[in-house]
């Protein structure tokens, strides 16, 4: 379905093909009172003509054809275009809305999409610093795929490295199998700090772990099966969060998976001119890149060894070849900046014609607005922080509707914690900083995933009141007429606009806000207008407007990786 917004840009278009190449913009209007929709096209023209804006808007009004859509278009301030729906329009467009499993949205141009997301390491736990990688990277590939993207979701483990020396010492000498039965991970970072420390005291210890580093990377039988059972071990526990998140991977290729890519790989950007040896060191240099003139991107250490970024170049080679996509999105950390920027500007010298995205965030603050840290300074364990979610949400829903059973209590309690701890990541702009704060993304009010589960149970809790066979979704044929009702209804038409604008600069923040700004205008809607006491039609085309809110509600939680449950 092409939305309004498409819908008026094309005719504008057609309007201003006189003045030659230009694109027409159109935007919601901030402010209700001054119409729906805007362009700014006149101005951009009359900087052009060095024209009068307003004069300009006029000639433009005068070829433009908006009948049937919207009211004669409005001039104002310097020179801004003003559309008002009319409201023969709005009806069509609802009643068709109600009927499109879409829900307005068009799909896009479909792309072929690699995107890799979470990237955990092995044989150490999940903490909070994975939170924001896993949840917007999970909502980048939920969108995509909406739209109509092949999308391959990749989850890139940190499965190799100099700390499997000292593990698998660790796991030679001191093991404990029943804690390692019971909480893996857990007994994995005892195995590594013990041998760590021995190691800083003792030269012999440190020598021991060094050896069963050369015999892992050299392929001994039992380093490989002892690392692999790492492997396992861990990802078994990373599996029980994902399940708790919801979060699924079509693939799960560590860094391992490269390793015997990684010499093949240096050798070819040898012969070919892209490395150089640098004191001993093989490098990629930029001399054509002011920006990355002095940063050489250093892809073989001195003795030998390779480093992350070589190990990501041939991840790159390597879904070039397996999947040749269109693009490849990296959801990581901003403080990784200048490291894909080097691994990117390799990869171009490389001949990779994909996009490469890299889509930073920024960081989870504690109340002290530092890092998110427990009190002894380590980072706050994901398992604790979700476990400590659903508590806190059980005791909202003990509070609010006692008399549920406890299975009930539990699996909502589930639904509200894990909503409200992804909302409240999803619902700030992808760069900031953000408090963590239990209070705040738990309540029943303002911006937060409760507020708008609620207002889906709501919605829900009057189709239960309803005799069954008194209304069927999709058989109606909505008459808007009261104020409220044609809010509600201008708002869901946004939906179609919204979803798509996830994927401009990854924003998930802005469906986000959206699906705050529906549950207030329907909280509008629902205390103005009167549903189930209305008289027919205006009772069928209110309680239209509900259940499309609910789908809405319903399928923008979902594009969240967010539940909406019957029950609160």
């Amino acid at each position: 379905m092409q939305t309004l917004i498409s819908l008026l840009e094309e005719r504008l278009r057609t309007a201003v093909s006189y003045a030659g190449e230009i694109e027409p913009r159109v935007t919601g209007t901030a402010d209700p009172r001054f119409g729906d929709y805007q362009t700014n096209v006149a101005m951009l023209l009359a900087k052009q003509q060095r024209a009068n804006p307003r004069q300009i808007a006029t000639q433009i009004i005068e070829r433009l054809d908006v009948s049937g859509i919207c009211e004669t278009p409005e001039i104002a301030g310097a020179g801004f275009i003003n559309f008002r729906i009319n409201t023969a329009f709005l009806n069509r467009r609802f009643n068709e809305l109600c009927h499109d499993e879409m829900l307005g949205v068009s799909r896009a141009k479909p792309k072929k999409i690699v995107l890799d997301f979470s990237g955990p390491n092995i044989a150490k736990p999940m903490h909070v610093g994975h939170i924001r990688s896993t949840i917007i990277g999970d909502t980048l590939a939920r969108v995509a795929r909406f739209l109509g993207h092949e999308v391959i979701a990749d989850n890139h483990l940190g499965d190799w490295g100099t700390q499997f020396g000292k593990v698998i010492y660790g796991w030679k000498n001191w093991r404990d199998e029943a804690a390692l039965a019971a909480r893996p991970v857990e007994e994995l970072v005892r195995l590594y700090k013990k041998a760590n420390a021995l190691s800083e005291q003792d030269e012999t210890v440190l020598r021991a772990c060094r050896d069963e580093l050369v015999k892992l990377q050299g392929g001994d039988a039992e380093n490989i099966a002892i690392w692999r059972q790492c492997v396992e071990l861990s990802w078994h526990e990373f599996e029980q969060m994902y399940a708790l998140l919801d979060v699924h991977f079509d693939k799960h290729l560590g860094e391992s998976s490269y390793n015997d890519r990684l010499a093949p790989l240096v050798a070819k950007l040898e012969s070919t001119g892209i490395a150089e040896q640098s004191e001993g060191a093989t490098c990629v240099f930029f001399r054509d890149d002011s920006a990355l003139a002095d940063k050489p991107c250093l892809i073989r250490k001195t003795d030998g060894g390779f480093l992350y970024a070589t190990t990501d170049l041939a991840t790159i080679e390597y879904r070039i070849e397996r999947w040749n996509p269109d693009e490849i999105w990296y959801v990581v950390g901003a403080p990784q900046a200048l490291h894909f920027e080097q691994v990117f500007g390799v990869a171009r010298k490389m001949g990779v014609t994909a996009q490469l995205r890299f889509i930073p965030f920024g960081s989870i603050l504690g109340e002290d607005r530092k890092l998110m840290k427990t009190r002894s300074g380590d980072n706050v364990q994901l398992r604790e922080l979700l476990e400590e979610a659903q508590q806190r949400a059980r005791a909202v829903v003990e509070q609010k509707n006692a008399a549920l059973s406890d299975e009930e209590k539990n699996e909502i309690a589930t639904v509200i914690g894990i909503g409200a701890v992804k909302y409240a990541d999803l619902s700030q702009a992808r760069m900031t900083d953000y408090v963590f704060s239990w209070d705040k993304m738990l309540s029943l009010q303002g911006n937060t995933a409760p507020y708008l589960q609620n207002a889906f149970v709501r919605i829900r809790s009057i189709f239960r009141k309803i005799e069954t066979g008194s209304w069927e979704a999709g058989k109606e044929d909505g008459a808007l007429a009261e104020p409220s009702e044609i809010s509600l209804a201008k708002k869901l038409m946004q939906f179609g606009e919204t979803v798509p604008l996830v994927l401009d600069d990854f924003r998930p923040n802005i469906l986000a806000n959206y699906l705050y700004e529906l549950a207030n205008t329907f909280h509008g809607f629902y205390e103005a207008c009167p549903v189930l006491k209305a008289d027919e039609p205006m009772r069928s085309t209110r309680l239209a407007l509900c259940d499309l809110t609910a789908r809405v509600l319903e399928r923008g939680l979902s594009l969240l990786g967010i539940r909406a449950p019957e029950k609160m």
